[in-house]
């Protein structure tokens, strides 16, 4: 049988796809353009987008196992809802499903509760899903190049609460090891829920001490102005997606997005290894950035 991958051009769905391979799966890769497209040998891309239903009932054939990714749009509820009957119909013995970290708590973030909405419906139907709830990722701060190294500042406005910044290389060995093991059971396997998570709370102190010393010279923080973030992700994206994304910074600055001890254990009992830190990120980073 097969794995269906959604998602699998995006910065998940190729890291999910990069995690399967050698696994010995059968993987089939959702998009638009198959033409377009540079997977894995062995990975079979299949045309289909998750706002065509009818496309989706046809790529769901003969698969066993899926990952679904919601796209952030107007419309990821009805998205996420109809893929999750449709591989119900189809008979999919096992779901790996990308929520939100923090979304039960987040109510008035739109993509945060079009996530939980989808999370009631995977509950009262029983579905035989892994729910994977990441937090704000690592690789976001890659867009921030030109403001650390040309500007001296840190950019994103994170405020002080503190966040668990996971990096997406866990992601998606999480979902890979979840697709995998709900692939090469026998029977569906029960619910599971995991926290997707870094080893450190964040705060614009502690982010821009860190990159003071990563970058060996003194880096300042953007502050808390909230205007200036939508503004600049207009620039970017439509406003409905800018806005979405300042009601999630807004509650970042307010409570945070902080992860349990438990949380944290129960994710490295999973990947096999303690989730990556940010530190190592922005070391990386930045070695990465001294080379171009």
């Amino acid at each position: 049988m097969t794995i269906l991958v959604t998602g699998s051009t995006g910065t998940i769905g190729t890291q999910v796809l990069a995690f399967l391979d050698g696994h010995g799966a059968d993987v089939r890769a959702l998009t638009r353009m198959p033409e377009n497209a540079h997977f894995p040998d062995g990975v079979v891309a299949v045309k289909g987008d998750l706002s065509d239903i009818d496309s989706v009932r046809a790529a769901l054939k003969d698969v066993s196992t899926l990952f679904l990714l919601a796209p952030n749009a107007p419309d990821e509820l009805t998205q996420a809802m109809l893929t999750l009957d449709a591989a119900r119909a189809a008979s999919v013995k096992g779901i790996v499903y990308l929520s939100v970290f923090k979304g039960e708590a987040y109510a008035d973030v739109p993509h945060f509760a079009s996530k939980m909405t989808v999370e009631r419906m995977i509950h009262a139907s029983d579905l035989p899903v892994t729910i994977l709830r990441p937090a704000y990722f690592m690789q976001n701060d890659l867009r921030l190049k030109d403001a650390l190294s040309s500007g001296g500042v840190y950019g994103m406005p994170i405020g002080g609460m503190g966040i668990s910044m996971v990096d997406i290389r866990d992601i998606g060995e999480a979902a890979a090891k979840e697709l995998l093991r709900r692939e090469q059971s026998d029977v569906s396997l029960p619910r599971e829920t995991y926290e997707l998570v870094g080893p450190d709370a964040l705060t614009d102190e502690t982010i821009t001490a860190l990159w003071s010393t990563v970058l060996g010279r003194s880096i300042g923080y953007v502050g808390n102005d909230l205007d200036t973030l939508e503004r600049q992700m207009k620039a970017f994206g439509p406003a409905w997606l800018a806005y979405d994304m300042r009601l999630m910074m807004h509650r970042y600055q307010q409570d945070g997005a902080i992860a349990t001890d438990d949380e944290i254990a129960r994710l490295t009992t999973l990947l096999g290894h303690p989730p990556r830190a940010y530190r190592d990120f922005a070391k990386a980073t930045a070695a990465a950035w001294a080379t171009v």
